[in-house]
């Protein structure tokens, strides 16, 4: 097997190599980074269908590959390259108002967000990491937010079925995990053409405290203050724009509508 090494000059570059990689008949790329580069790959993968992707996790949260049992060892990563099988998945689309008021749009291949987790993802990117490692840097930013954060009302319509309400945030999942092995959104399948949307309602800190240890185990639904629903298209809008988040970077804010893309890419996870 013979193959060709790419680098990133800069953020967004890797969306434009993978695409130009894929357009020059690559059959694999390997993705070497954490959930931001995948997320890069993943938008120029996308655009030119039938090229594989192949993880080699080497960033703070490596959600992502959770959800597939992508091994975060470099060794089982690297078999998991070259032997494993195709497993054919959905991603998601967001639409949403950049930071100079147009309307743009991007991919997600884990989890989508709009409100509180994009304040703390952009937190956690700016911090510095490395004394804390993935998990506990994530942690850490989460509470520091929460603290600070206000909720606000937010409408969220998912396939026509409309909530209004105080929200701290409304989570749209294509995978299941996030912030460094949160569990988050236990069930949700990256295959079954729908998005799953975890709706946060007015928590108080002793419901984050008392929730937190059965998010990383996944136990902490159903939940009274939480709502969970599946749909193919969703909105969120509220009365002041809120960060929106994609694979844990920041790309504007609401109003924004998310749409699932179903069979969109192509994965290889552990046969």
């Amino acid at each position: 097997m013979t193959g060709e090494a790419l680098f990133s000059q800069e953020a967004g570059h890797l969306r434009e190599l993978a695409r130009r990689a894929a357009e020059g008949g690559a059959t694999l790329l390997v993705a070497v980074g954490g959930d931001g580069t995948i997320n890069e790959v993943v938008n120029g993968l996308v655009t030119v269908p039938g090229t594989e992707l192949a993880v080699i996790p080497r960033g703070t949260g490596g959600d992502f590959v959770r959800t597939f049992g992508i091994p975060s060892k470099l060794k089982g990563a690297v078999n998991v390259a070259l032997a494993g099988r195709v497993r054919t998945i959905d991603v998601g689309r967001a639409v949403y108002r950049s930071s100079q008021g147009e309307e743009e749009s991007a991919y997600f291949a884990n989890i989508a967000s709009a409100g509180m987790s994009g304040a703390v993802a952009k937190r956690t990117n700016e911090a510095s990491r490395a004394p804390l490692g993935g998990k506990a840097a994530y942690l850490w930013s989460t509470v520091a937010v929460f603290v600070r954060w206000r909720n606000v009302e937010i409408t969220v319509d998912v396939d026509g079925d409309r909530r209004t309400g105080p929200m701290f945030d409304v989570i749209v999942a294509n995978c299941r995990y996030l912030g460094g092995g949160m569990k988050m959104v236990p069930d949700a399948e990256p295959d079954d053409g729908l998005l799953d949307v975890l709706l946060i309602g007015d928590v108080s800190k002793l419901d984050l405290v008392t929730t937190m240890p059965k998010i990383y185990r996944g136990t902490h639904l159903p939940h009274p203050k939480a709502e969970l629903l599946r749909g193919a298209v969703i909105t969120v809008d509220a009365a002041e724009p809120l960060p929106v988040e994609l694979d844990g970077e920041q790309p504007g804010t609401t109003p924004v509508r998310f749409e699932v893309v179903p069979g969109a890419l192509r994965l290889r996870v552990p046969a």
